[in-house]
């Protein structure tokens, strides 16, 4: 499983030019979920979603995490995540998996973040979505369940 964390001032999700899902100040995650990706997968992302100190503290420093600073969350399903240009120009998705299987797995992360207590707001799975935020830093940081980077 991999994450894209962008720490935000806002950020919402539009579709058919309907605002479906916005937050203020917090993080926007754009994730995208592996074929073989498991509990332990979404559990490793979840943990590094709550737990990650890129919020500021008194003396400037980032040093607190989303639930320090009573920040918000938006998850963006994001299957591009795992797309593979490595050869020639047009990009491989093959590592994505297959839409079913890759949208129960979405809904089960979904569930087990909402277990964290914590206020979450979504996009649609397979929707054409507009992503909007506005970056505060800017500060994005990468994750991936298989320690990649």
């Amino acid at each position: 499983m991999r994450a894209v964390v962008q720490r935000v001032l806002e950020a919402s999700v539009t579709i058919d030019g309907q605002k479906t899902s916005e937050i203020g100040h917090g993080l926007l995650v754009l994730v995208g979920i592996k074929a073989d990706d498991t509990e332990k997968d979404m559990e490793y992302i979840i943990h590094k979603i709550m737990g990650l100190r890129i919020f500021e503290d008194a003396e400037g420093k980032m040093n607190l995490s989303v639930q320090d600073v009573k920040g918000e969350i938006l998850i963006v399903p994001n299957f591009t995540l795992y797309g593979n240009a490595v050869k020639g120009m047009r990009p491989s998705f093959i590592a994505s998996g297959g839409v079913k299987e890759a949208e129960d797995k979405f809904n089960v992360f979904m569930k087990k973040l909402g277990e964290q207590d914590f206020p979450v707001r979504a996009g649609v799975f397979q929707a054409d979505m507009k992503v909007s935020l506005i970056n505060d830093g800017p500060v994005t940081i990468l994750l991936d369940s298989a320690k990649l980077f």
